[in-house]
C-alpha cells in the first residue's frame, strides 16, 4: 500500500500590497512566472512597484525593465509611496532597465526592443546585483509585440524559458485594450504560472478598480474579484470582495467572434 505523500512546503514571495497575500495562500512561489494583466489605468505598475519594494525590503535582488515609462518616472513614482528607489539603486539592491528613453546609452537602457537583447540585459543585471534570491518586473512585455501580435506567445515562452534558471520570481504586465477588454496578442498568459487580472468600471459615477487571480498553480487562491483602492502616499490596498454583473465582464458575441478569427489569421501568419 502506497504512503500518502507530505504536503510539499512552498517558499512564497509577499507582495507587499495590503491584503493582496491572503488571496494566493501568503504570497507567489518562488520561481513562478506571473502574468499582470488588464487595461491602461488599473493599477498594473502601482502593483509591480510595491512588489519590487518588498522584494529591497527582503533583501531580494531586484530587476525592474520599463518600457512604457522612463527609469526616473519609476523612481517617482515609488516616492510618492514612500519608497526609495533611489537609495536601492545606490546599495546595488536594485536596477531599473530603460527601455523608453533609449537616447541616453547608459549602461541599463535598452537600445532596442528585441527580446534577445532584453534577456541578455536582465541576465547582465542579475550578474551585477549578485548571488541570491531574485525579483523581476517586465512593465511590459506588450511592447515586444505591438508590431506582430502572434508573436507575443513565442516571446513570452523564450524569456521565461532562458531566465528560469536564474532564480527569479517574475511579474509580466501585458496591456489589454480599452475597448475589448483584451490582450495585444495572447502569449503571456500561456506560459504565465498565474495570472493576476485587473479590471476597471464606472460605478455610479466614481472609476473603481479591481483585481481577480485567475490562475495560481500549487496554490488555492481566492476566486471572488476584490475592490482596489490606491492611497495617496501609501499606494495599494486590498478592499473587499464585489460583485459584478455578466455584462460588466464579457464581451458582445460580435466582437468576440472578430477577435478569435484575426487571432487565427495572425497564427497562420507565424514563420
Amino acid at each position: 500500500m502506497l504512503k500518502k505523500v507530505e504536503k510539499p512546503l512552498i517558499e512564497r514571495l509577499k507582495t507587499g500590497v495590503p491584503g493582496f497575500d491572503n488571496l494566493i495562500a501568503g504570497g507567489i512561489p518562488r520561481g513562478f512566472f506571473v502574468a499582470v494583466v488588464g487595461e491602461p489605468g488599473t493599477g498594473k505598475t502601482i502593483f509591480s512597484i510595491h512588489f519590487a519594494w518588498k522584494g529591497i525590503e527582503s533583501r531580494d535582488k531586484v530587476v525592474y525593465v520599463t518600457t512604457e515609462e522612463s527609469r526616473e518616472s519609476i523612481i517617482r513614482q515609488a516616492e510618492m509611496f514612500g519608497m526609495n528607489f533611489s537609495g536601492a539603486i545606490a546599495s546595488n539592491r536594485l536596477i531599473i532597465i530603460d527601455a523608453l528613453m533609449r537616447s541616453q546609452k547608459d549602461e541599463w537602457t535598452l537600445e532596442d526592443l528585441v527580446i534577445e537583447e532584453l534577456v541578455n540585459k536582465i541576465i547582465e543585471a542579475k550578474k551585477a546585483l549578485g548571488y541570491g534570491r531574485a525579483r523581476l518586473i517586465i512593465d511590459s512585455m506588450s511592447a515586444f509585440w505591438l508590431d506582430r501580435p502572434a508573436m507575443a506567445r513565442k516571446y513570452s515562452y523564450m524569456v521565461k524559458r532562458i531566465l528560469y534558471r536564474w532564480d527569479f520570481t517574475t511579474l509580466m504586465i501585458s496591456q489589454y485594450a480599452v475597448t475589448t477588454s483584451y490582450a495585444f496578442g495572447w502569449g503571456v498568459e500561456h506560459v504565465a504560472d498565474g495570472i493576476i487580472r485587473f479590471r476597471r468600471g464606472i460605478r455610479k459615477g466614481i472609476l473603481r478598480r479591481y483585481v481577480i487571480v485567475e490562475k495560481m498553480r500549487q496554490t488555492p487562491h481566492d476566486l471572488r474579484m476584490y475592490e482596489v483602492e490606491i492611497i495617496d502616499g501609501k499606494g495599494m490596498n486590498i478592499v473587499k470582495p464585489t460583485e459584478m454583473r455578466k455584462e460588466d465582464t464579457v464581451l458582445p458575441s460580435d466582437v468576440k467572434k472578430k477577435i478569435v478569427k484575426n487571432i487565427k489569421k495572425e497564427e497562420k501568419e507565424l514563420p
